[in-house]
């Protein structure tokens, strides 16, 4: 897809008028808000190496055509208005500054990828527009002080990299540790939450890096295995993930293999991979696999499939990118039925800010969304899981991890 194109994806409403709201004395907006309307942004990799996550974009624009058609938000239909940056930081920039500036949205929402974030953080906080609910795990969205119109959404990488280092504490305290990890922010985080986990109470005899750019990640698979690891921490986006669990089951690798959790979709990293090949490996969750029958019965799993049924039936749903979306959506959702008539960037930070054990039906048992404004982490505990060559099993109980400084 061209970069320069971009996807009107939440301005295809099914022919449902907004209801009229009658306008109160208090009412307030910022550009991108009116009487009718809220104009959202997004910044998704449509194409390119992270390609496969654009179903999360798809997944927001078509939950946003069911809010549109069951009457808006407060009577105001949303425009949800989504760029490709092909996970390129520069591309990322250009379309910040086209919906800034020329779509005037009063938001950028969920824009996906450590790298393409950081590449537009100190504009939108100059700007003073919210960069909210991002879609990477970086520790650096917590940081409301110095930052504070960026906030995350999903747990921190560091945190994560955390919870695997105390299982392998626990459990495999003998073994030797091989790490492959993405070049950029988003790898070091998840390796920097590992190490601090460790406290260098088991070996790391490898440390690879690969570059997104890169065709395949074959050769460091091969020196891995020949590293004599035993643990694989695998920290890849989704292309890659799949090509290091197809090359460790042909090599005859047999490693302990952690899997980081934004690359846990059976959709679209395990099938791909092949399900017997990806048998064993270990990964975290924080909400529900759609793939798992325990949800059968649920009715918040069978709220999600006539979700996906009625607005997105050509949406994957064996991948956990549509359930993340999913959830993604409804949250900011219920920050701008929190704001009322005051559609202000002011006032959607300080709601965004204001979220009180928000228990939205697909994630977790146990887990809820809180934040304050001193802790723009709205996600803080997952549980571990295991893949039995079907679907994956969660273990242990719900835990939250440690994260350390930037």
């Amino acid at each position: 897809m061209n970069c320069g194109r971009g996807y009107l994806l939440g301005t295809i409403v099914l022919g449902v008028a907004a209801t009229a709201n009658p306008v109160a004395s208090q009412t307030r907006y910022d550009l991108g808000a009116s009487d009718t309307q809220i104009k959202i942004g997004n910044i998704m990799p449509y194409s390119g190496p992270a390609s496969a996550y654009a179903l999360i974009g798809k997944t927001e624009a078509a939950y946003f055509k069911k809010v549109n058609s069951e009457g808006g938000i407060n009577g105001r239909r949303i425009k949800f208005i989504s760029y490709d940056d092909a996970y390129n930081p520069s591309k990322t920039v250009e379309q910040a500054r086209r919906l800034v500036e020329r779509d005037r949205v009063l938001l950028i929402f969920q824009s996906l990828g450590t790298a393409p974030n950081s590449a537009i953080r100190n504009y939108m906080n100059e700007r003073m527009v919210p960069q909210l609910f991002v879609a990477s795990g970086a520790h650096k969205w917590n940081d409301p002080k110095n930052f504070p119109w960026t906030m995350g959404w999903q747990p921190s990488y560091q945190s994560e990299g955390h919870i695997y280092a105390t299982y392998l504490l626990e459990k495999h305290p003998n073994g030797k540790i091989g790490i492959l990890y993405q070049n950029d922010d988003y790898g070091k985080d998840y390796v920097k939450g590992f190490k601090d986990g460790l406290a260098g109470r088991i070996p790391i005899v490898a440390e690879l890096a690969y570059e997104t750019l890169d065709p395949t990640i074959a050769s460091q698979i091969v020196k891995l295995q020949s590293s004599g690891a035993d643990i694989f921490f695998d920290v890849a986006t989704q292309k890659f993930a799949a090509q290091a669990i197809r090359k460790a089951a042909e090599l005859g690798w047999e490693p302990i293999h952690l899997l980081n959790n934004v690359s846990e979709s059976v959709g679209t990293v395990i099938k791909p991979a092949g399900f017997d090949n990806a048998q064993g490996t270990i990964s975290t969750t924080y909400f529900k696999d759609p793939t798992d029958p325990i949800w059968k019965d649920d009715p918040a799993y069978k709220d999600w499939l006539a979700f996906m049924d009625k607005y997105f039936y050509a949406g994957d749903r064996t991948s956990a990118e549509t359930v993340y979306g999913y959830l993604a959506a409804q949250t900011l959702v219920q920050v701008l039925r929190q704001c009322e008539n005051d559609l202000t960037r002011g006032n959607i930070m300080k709601q965004a800010a204001s979220l009180k054990d928000l228990a939205l039906g697909m994630l977790l048992p146990g887990i809820t969304i809180n934040t304050d404004p001193t802790d723009y982490a709205p996600i803080k505990q997952m549980q571990m899981q295991r893949f039995n060559g079907y679907t994956w099993e969660r273990f242990g109980p719900v835990i939250a991890g440690e994260a350390g400084g930037n």
